[in-house]
């Protein structure tokens, strides 16, 4: 495999640029490279940033961020169509509210960030489900993002590649590569204890497994989900595999 494409563009003004392409699917077939990016922002991308974007041929942006975030970091790609998708955060919220309770631990933390995995099942669903209408009318290379392009950003890549029948194992390994990718900024959060910032800072196996738990409590399981939830019937997800696997 080594002449494949690399998986992670490492670009100055954006951590965790990767691409969803080259996995195995259950039925033998490989997720596409080079068609669905999965980052943070776009908005603080050098000009050299700019031209290795431009040169993937990316067309289309799809933006989880909430309405306020959106603003504090737009699109500096001008050929890039900005789709809003918006899932308001709550996590930084919710970390002070138990901070002013004196509450606030690294347990605390991370049960605060599992909570807001389950939220996106059981709150955020629309969004997931537009993301998919997009995948299946929007023209590839495409990207999808939120503000540090690994936790909504993730829910979101994990179901695309379920969608497209990787296996789990190998979901969750691309979940986990953001803790090898993402660079954090902490700017906006150094009120909060060292050991909060690494509990959010970065990505766990059990944030995933939140929001499939969430998934299996209110819909069954993963399939059910993709079919109620998603609306992905067996034509849509005939359509997404013709689209982003390949033999």
């Amino acid at each position: 495999m080594s002449d494949s494409p690399a998986r992670h563009l490492a670009l100055q003004g954006a951590s965790n640029f990767r691409d969803l392409g080259g996995y195995a699917t259950r039925d033998g077939r490989i997720t596409r490279w080079r068609h669905i990016f999965r980052s943070n922002h776009l908005g603080q991308l050098t000009a050299a940033d700019i031209e290795i974007v431009r040169a993937l041929g990316v067309k289309s942006a799809f933006d989880f961020r909430g309405v306020e975030e959106r603003t504090a970091g737009m699109c500096v790609v001008n050929e890039i169509t900005v789709h809003s998708l918006p899932i308001e955060p709550t996590v930084v919220a919710s970390l002070r509210a138990a901070l002013a309770r004196d509450a606030l631990t690294r347990q605390v933390a991370l049960e605060i960030m599992r909570e807001s995995y389950r939220n996106y099942v059981r709150h955020n669903t629309h969004s997931f489900r537009m993301l998919f209408g997009h995948l299946l009318e929007d023209r590839a290379p495409l990207v999808i993002h939120c503000t540090a392009g690994k936790d909504r950003t993730g829910f979101a890549s994990a179901l695309i590649l379920h969608a497209l029948g990787v296996p789990d194992d190998v979901i969750a390994e691309d979940y986990l590569l953001t803790n090898r990718h993402y660079k954090r900024d902490t700017s906006s959060v150094s009120d909060l204890p060292a050991d909060v910032l690494d509990a959010i800072g970065s990505v766990n196996a059990s944030f995933l497994a939140a929001a499939f738990d969430a998934v299996r409590d209110d819909y069954g399981d993963v399939e059910a989900y993709l079919h109620d939830g998603l609306k992905l019937g067996a034509p849509e997800r005939i359509a997404l595999k013709e689209r982003y696997l390949q033999t």
